[in-house]
């Protein structure tokens, strides 16, 4: 029979009892681990959107940075092209007006020998050929220069070149030298032209020349475009405190489509192959951007093509009395003679202009260049000057500096600007260098004589 033995007992409880512990720590074990592996797990998840956030930030930031230079290029390009669109603008204003200089140069002899023409044939057996060729010649040549005078003022206003000399004026001035101007086409048509101005005396601030020019132009296609023997009418009123002046006539009219367009540039109605209107599409552009100028505004109206059409400006009226300009009637050149000196590179429009100053009575001597120009004013003392402003070997604006710096005989000749160059920077430059009056090619022949009259009254005060 065996016995009983109480330490073995205790020794293999406490086995089994070790056996547990470890066991659990076994397990506590595994747990921490498999949480560290979780955790783990989860910052490499976290670090992998990081890395993917990242990767996404790198490639906005090189697209950004993509972005930037095109921004900076883009940038760069429009300025390049500013700038070239600004070269190209000057160097299109500055063609032009050699444009219009070259072609005045040709247009200044054909009409002083349209006024010679009408001269000389005047008591001649063929008068009344003579006249008519006359005036055709000069019809033409007046045309062509108003042409000019709108492509160049349609370059200026776009660039910003175009200015105004602005005071309060008496519209109803500006509208008689409208109507004067384009009378004689009206008369040559066998139009009729209806003036209907209210007693009251309507002062606006503006630019008589170029509102002048708002008119006629106006007028002048109201003449254009109305057959012959039609009928146009020019009518102001006022409404409120603005000033309303109507140009309608029973011509050909406006399409409903062209209406929204007949004041942009360039543009035209449908025409024949006759193209019989003539124009560039320059002059309604220009009337409108001069109108703006005013801060006034034009309207187009017609009923259709075949129904006439009235154009209607409107222009704020002025606060201030329009100064009454009393216009002295100088005496004709004809009444004195004149000593005068011609310089004028151009032989057919300087012989044309001499023969036409000796037939009224004055003494002419020509000079064809400048220095010689120069050295026949210094050699002999002459009342007046007409001198041409681009002239080979010394221009007349320098001729004119030399003579004001040392007057010859002791005092300089009345001196008259004749030149292609119509800008007012032109003008600016020739009444510094001492001009008295300026001049445009080609100018009227009874406008200078006008002035030459007026220079002899310089002289004799």
């Amino acid at each position: 029979m065996g016995t009983f033995n109480e330490s073995q007992s205790g020794s293999e409880q406490r086995s089994l009892m070790g056996e547990d512990t470890t066991s659990l720590g076994n397990l506590l074990r595994e747990q921490e681990l498999q949480q560290r592996i979780a955790v783990l797990e989860a910052e490499l998840s976290h670090a992998r959107v990081l890395a993917r956030e990242h990767t996404l930030l790198e490639a906005q930031v090189e697209q950004l940075r993509e972005a930037n230079e095109h921004l900076v290029m883009a940038t760069v390009s429009a300025q390049s092209l500013r700038d070239l669109a600004e070269a190209t603008n000057r160097r299109q204003t500055e063609f032009l007006a050699m444009l219009a200089h070259e072609l005045r140069n040709p247009l200044a002899p054909l009409s002083m020998a349209a006024s010679l023409l009408g001269s000389v044939g005047a008591s001649g057996p063929s008068s009344p050929q003579l006249g008519h060729v006359a005036g055709v010649v000069r019809r033409q040549v007046d045309h062509m220069a108003r042409l000019l005078d709108d492509l160049l003022d349609a370059a200026r206003i776009s660039s910003g070149k175009i200015t105004l000399s602005v005071r309060p004026m008496a519209l109803a001035g500006a509208l008689d030298q409208a109507v004067e101007t384009v009378m004689p086409r009206v008369r040559e048509r066998g139009q009729r032209l209806d003036v209907a101005l209210p007693d009251e005396a309507f002062t606006i601030d503006g630019d008589p020349v170029r509102l002048t020019q708002v008119f006629a132009n106006l007028l002048g296609n109201a003449s254009k475009y109305t057959a012959d023997g039609g009928h146009i009418a020019l009518r102001a009123w006022r409404e409120g405190e603005e000033v309303v002046v109507a140009v309608s006539d029973n011509g050909s009219g406006i399409a409903p489509e062209m209406l929204s367009q007949v004041f942009n540039l360039f543009i035209q109605g449908p025409r024949s192959l006759a193209r019989s209107e003539g124009g560039l599409g320059i002059g309604l552009n220009v009337v409108r951007n001069l109108v703006g100028m005013h801060g006034g505004s034009v309207t187009a109206d017609s009923a259709g093509e075949g129904k006439g059409s009235t154009f209607t400006v409107r222009l704020p009226l002025s606060g201030a009395s329009a100064p009454v300009v009393e216009t002295p009637a100088g005496p004709s050149a004809a009444d004195g003679s004149c000593r005068i000196l011609l310089i004028e590179d151009n032989v057919d429009a300087c012989d044309t202009l001499r023969t036409l100053l000796e037939l009224a009575g004055h003494e002419v001597a020509v000079a064809y260049e400048g220095r010689a120009g120069l050295e026949a004013a210094q050699a002999r003392r002459y009342d007046i000057l007409v001198c041409d402003i681009g002239l080979p070997g010394m221009n007349g604006l320098e001729i004119m500096a030399q003579l004001r710096r040392e007057p010859p005989h002791g005092r300089a000749p009345f001196a008259i600007a004749l030149s292609g160059y119509g800008q007012g920077e032109d003008r600016e430059r020739a009444f510094g260098a001492g001009f008295d009056r300026y001049l445009v090619k080609p100018a009227a022949p009874e406008v200078l004589l006008e002035l030459v009259g007026e220079a002899r009254e310089v002289r004799q005060a």
